[in-house]
């Protein structure tokens, strides 16, 4: 059962009492979390299953049990706990040892109260990240898949509201919103909670065909009409009768066509080319766009008339950035549809990918994401999705910040600040590959990088880089 407090837990394990009482008075400030402390590695394993703390921090040679045993018993209790490794003089081999066995990081006694906070803290964040994770499966068949949408975020929620309410009308409804957050599924929305869910909606990206034959696509024409016109020919407003009929995009239909359209939605009839009698027609339009539709009137490029008509109903979709909290259950959710699709089960994300993908801008929103995870899964060698995957298979052709362009944003920032900001992309990029390419061995990655192993993990620490996410099995 999940504790209902949400204080982090540290459980500080050690044969020698003197050293528990400091590290419990130096971390307890540091790390903001509850601490319990134990000398016995027995004991420690009944702290765990009932106290079930966050972080275990244990001394390796222990009288009762020592601390590989215990890392395994742990492991075997709750995979999620991370636990940190204490080791002094002439044990290094069996801290190595129980790093390759799961153990999150080690320490040579003695050692500095900073650096030993720091990694303390980085566990208590890996643990929340790891459970988070494990949970969003569950959380996965609890979202709106109904809906076709995935999340939880307030601004999400207030969206899929009001989509359900507007499908119990039969009003025109405007989707308006940035390109990739979900207008065409809005739309399905809106159809599948109307009285009209029962028939096929049908859709239409109107830029994609050129004027002539939207034109013909749309109201339908008889044969003769034109150059090849050799016989009669439904339109998708009458093929949508009874139904819904999605336009995408349309701010891009030109003016002789708003014309037309105009007419379909003031006298609900349509006109087919080359026909001189006009149809009645029962369709509901719904209408989607990403541009400025006002600043298209002031130019003369979009009826005034026809917008009034097209908003009788407006909803304004969220963009990633606004519904953030919800980006680990989306790229949960592309990740298992993909590792599906590609037959490659197993596949998971490790806590600092995920930690990647909240940090980063999306400027295509959620259609970028869904993008990212494709590629990952699809070329990523490994059962596990880290941030190497999701920065070496970037998209060149998505517009947004490298770290090779200096955002203007930065020229607001002190000199320090303007250039951690532009460095900090290049040395996680950097740091990452080299880890990549050791798998995970810290030594190996330093050395090929040129750096002192201490410098390399000070860098790791500075940028949050855990080397376990590069380990194989």
């Amino acid at each position: 059962m999940p504790r209902e407090q949400k204080t982090k837990r540290l459980l500080i394990v050690d044969d020698e009492q003197d050293l528990l009482n400091l590290l419990k008075k130096v971390l307890s400030k540091k790390c903001a979390c509850e601490i319990s402390l134990t000398t016995s590695s027995l004991n420690a394993l009944e702290i765990v299953k009932e106290w079930k703390p966050d972080v275990v921090l244990t001394d390796i040679i222990m009288p009762d049990m020592d601390g590989l045993q215990l890392l395994q018993s742990i492991s075997a209790i709750d995979p999620t706990i991370s636990t940190i490794i204490m080791t002094g003089y002439g044990t290094i081999e069996i801290a190595v040892r129980a790093l390759k066995e799961g153990a999150y990081d080690f320490f040579e006694k003695p050692f500095e109260n900073e650096e030993i906070s720091r990694v303390v803290s980085r566990a208590l964040e890996r643990t929340n990240l790891l459970r988070e994770n494990i949970l969003l499966q569950q959380r996965l068949t609890d979202s709106n898949e109904r809906t076709g949408f995935i999340g939880h975020s307030p601004p999400l929620q207030r969206a899929i509201d009001l989509l359900t309410r507007l499908g119990q009308s039969d009003a025109t409804v405007l989707i308006r919103g940035e390109s990739g957050t979900g207008k065409e599924v809005a739309a399905r929305t809106v159809h599948d909670r109307s009285k009209r869910s029962g028939k096929k909606m049908i859709t239409i990206n109107c830029p994609a065909l050129p004027e002539h034959i939207l034109e013909s696509e749309l109201f339908g024409y008889c044969k003769g009409a034109f150059t090849g016109a050799d016989r009669d020919k439904a339109g998708l407003f009458l093929e949508a009768e009874g139904s819904t009929i999605f336009l995408d995009e349309i701010a891009d239909i030109p003016l002789s066509i708003q014309t037309k359209l105009l007419r379909v939605l003031q006298e609900k009839e349509i006109q087919p080319l080359g026909q001189t009698k006009t149809f009645k027609i029962d369709a509901r339009v719904l209408a989607a766009t990403n541009q400025d539709l006002e600043t298209k009137m002031s130019k003369g490029e979009f009826r005034e008339d026809l917008y009034y008509r097209l908003n009788v109903m407006t909803i304004t979709m969220p963009t990633l950035a606004e519904i953030r909290d919800d980006i680990p259950l989306l790229a949960q959710h592309f990740l298992n549809k993909y590792a599906q699709e590609y037959e490659r089960p197993g596949m998971e994300f490790t806590p600092d990918a995920l930690q990647c993908l909240m940090r980063r801008q999306w400027k295509g929103n959620v259609r970028q994401l869904q993008s990212l995870i494709n590629r990952a899964v699809l070329l990523s060698e490994s059962q596990k999705i880290t941030p190497y995957e999701l920065t070496s298979f970037e998209d060149t052709g998505i517009e947004e910040e490298s770290s090779t362009q200096i955002p203007d944003c930065i020229y607001g920032l002190s000199y320090r600040e303007a250039k951690e900001k532009v460095l900090a992309p290049f040395a996680c990029s950097y740091l990452n590959r080299c880890l990549a390419n050791s798998k995970g061995n810290v030594s190996a990655a330093a050395k090929f990088s040129g750096m002192e192993r201490q410098a390399f993990q000070r860098l790791m620490r500075r940028y949050q880089i855990d080397a376990n996410t590069f380990r194989t099995a």
